[in-house]
């Protein structure tokens, strides 16, 4: 089978018999046809024609600036041989090649970096800098920051909330995350307080101007707030706050999973509040902050003074 048609059939499988995320399909659709250009780029038309030295030799090239593109990061080249090696295990559970050529590729390891997290004042200072709270865009402003730091969620799943999927009543929140999978969620006071003043305030302001439909956070157009929109909102409360370096959406999801950790709470319940599917993944923010280990070796080493 040629490799183009077998990466279409690969990817079509991911989205409607696994069901993945829009997201995530699409990141593994890019790989593969980067890994298309390579192969056709050294006469590989056919999956059969694919060695195990040829996928050992794409993998290698990720690290490279070349022709199909810029040198790729450790982790999007990760990303990439783990895409591949879903192409081919696929293609040995079709019967269209006999063997699975990349069974021994080993994904390069990512540098394992500390997550950036934010101090508590700084949140509070982007809140206060998100907009006039006067007006409905300084009202869902708010509401968008206290949400991605009040339950830890995803930006993508914070823009993908629909109104009914905020219980203030109950103070919960249902978020639907990777693999269209739910979790519940609690919502704290201040978040649900934002959350509130939009519904009231802002949000049937901006549902007047266009097709607001379900979802909960609204563009100064009245359509669904997007991913891009929210990263605007986020960098521009942060540098109004004079929060230095680059903050992100994803900054906040840090920044809540660290102080839940350093405030006492149990790594698995922060796996769940999270949505990780495993503990490993929540385990890079237990680490401690700087002033914490200054003040434990100070009390603790007889040499500290």
């Amino acid at each position: 089978m040629e490799l183009e048609t077998a990466v279409a059939r690969y990817v079509d499988h991911l989205a409607v018999e696994r069901g993945l995320a829009a997201n995530t399909t699409l990141a593994y659709a890019r790989d593969l046809r980067r890994y298309t250009w390579w192969c056709r780029s050294r006469g590989l038309i056919d999956l059969s024609e694919i060695s195990a030295n040829d996928i050992d030799d794409f993998a290698a090239s990720l690290r490279s600036a070349a022709d199909q593109g810029p040198a790729l990061s450790a982790s999007s080249a990760a990303r990439c041989v783990i895409a591949v090696r879903g192409l081919h295990r696929f293609a040995v559970a079709e019967g269209w090649v006999d063997a699975n050529v990349s069974v021994h590729s080993v994904p390069p390891a990512a540098p394992r970096r500390l997550p950036k997290a934010l101090e508590y004042q700084q949140v509070a200072a982007m809140i206060d800098n998100a907009g006039d709270s006067s007006t409905p865009i300084g009202l869902r402003n708010r509401a968008l920051i206290e949400l991605l730091y009040g339950i830890g969620a995803r930006v993508s799943e914070i823009v993908g909330l629909d109104v009914d999927d905020v219980r203030l009543d109950e103070a919960t929140v249902i978020v639907t995350g990777k693999g269209d999978k739910q979790r519940l969620l609690p919502l704290g006071d201040f978040a649900a307080d934002a959350v509130d003043a939009y519904l009231v305030r802002g949000r049937p302001a901006l549902a007047q101007k266009g097709k607001a439909g379900p979802k909960l956070l609204l563009g100064a157009r009245g359509t669904p707030m997007s991913r891009q929109s929210a990263w605007t909102v986020i960098s521009a409360a942060a540098e109004a706050a004079g929060v230095a370096g680059a903050v992100s959406p994803h900054s906040l999801r840090h920044s809540f999973a660290t102080h839940l950790l350093a405030g006492g709470a149990d790594v698995r319940v922060v796996q769940e509040l999270l949505g990780h599917s495993s503990v490993t993944t929540t385990q890079i923010y237990t680490h401690l902050s700087a002033d914490t280990l200054r003040q434990v070796y100070a009390e603790s080493h007889p040499r500290a003074r």
